[in-house]
């Protein structure tokens, strides 16, 4: 199974026929059983990309703890009672598309879209990234994007404060999925994280649309007099990383 299961917390709502909802939506449910497990799996397919759904494990509940610092969030927080009731499922995707534009990936965001509707999910969270987001914003931020094209940055990737050599640094994370390459950058004085995500989440929408950095470059930034140097990944490190410095005109 693909390393990026998508777990899907359900609304109180849901009965027990949604292998019949399965049938409603054109996914071709074929049910199956785990080695060892009585839990439903069922075999979806969509758009020629076929995917494995079934009941979250401890192993995809762990890594969607909310509470894990490794954990990011979209302004949304989960109820306490969040693993209880068996509500959150999971669901691994065959297709190890790497490009947001490329027919599997959005198959498999077309697929996501309709069992999120079908599980009246309350939220999803999205493991290359480690980000939880409300659902119904997810739903309409993946479906703005299957008709413009534009990838919602935002809930496909996390932007994160971090400590590195000594400096305050933003870096992305789950943009690899889609560009393979991350994006590293420092805080100048004075910045807040809002301006610093507000920045490299139009650089990661470059990366996603457009491909990896290849070479160093200098354009403008957000506002006037503003500056941004881009400088490419070392060769042979473990995540390849851009790194951006932004700087302000005199």
């Amino acid at each position: 199974m693909s390393s990026k299961p998508f777990a899907l917390i359900l609304g109180p709502s849901l009965s027990a026929a949604f292998e019949a909802g399965f049938r409603r939506m054109g996914l071709k449910p074929e049910r199956a059983v785990g080695d060892g497990d009585a839990t439903p799996r069922y075999r979806l397919h969509f758009g020629g990309v076929a995917a494995t759904i079934a009941r979250a494990g401890e192993a995809e509940l762990a890594e969607a703890d909310p509470h894990d610092p490794a954990t990011s969030s979209l302004a949304t927080s989960l109820p306490a009672d969040w693993r209880a009731g068996g509500g959150c499922w999971a669901l691994w995707c065959d297709e190890e598309a790497t490009s947001v534009q490329a027919p599997a990936m959005r198959a498999s965001f077309q697929m996501i879209v309709l069992l999120l509707d079908l599980f009246d999910a309350s939220h999803v969270f999205w493991p290359p990234a480690r980000l939880w987001s409300d659902a119904p914003q997810f739903r309409a931020a993946m479906a703005e994007m299957l008709v413009s094209g534009m990838p919602p940055v935002l809930h496909l990737v996390a932007f994160r404060r971090v400590e590195a050599a000594g400096e305050a640094v933003v870096r992305t994370r789950g943009l690899s999925l889609f560009s393979g390459q991350e994006i590293e950058a420092p805080i100048p004085v004075g910045w807040t994280i809002a301006d610093m995500v507000k920045r490299v989440a139009r650089l990661a929408l470059d990366l996603m649309l457009n491909g990896p950095l290849l070479e160093a470059q200098e354009t403008r930034g957000l506002q006037p007099g503003e500056t941004v140097r881009l400088r490419p990944p070392d060769r042979g490190v473990a995540t390849p990383t851009v790194r951006a410095e932004f700087g302000r005109g005199g």
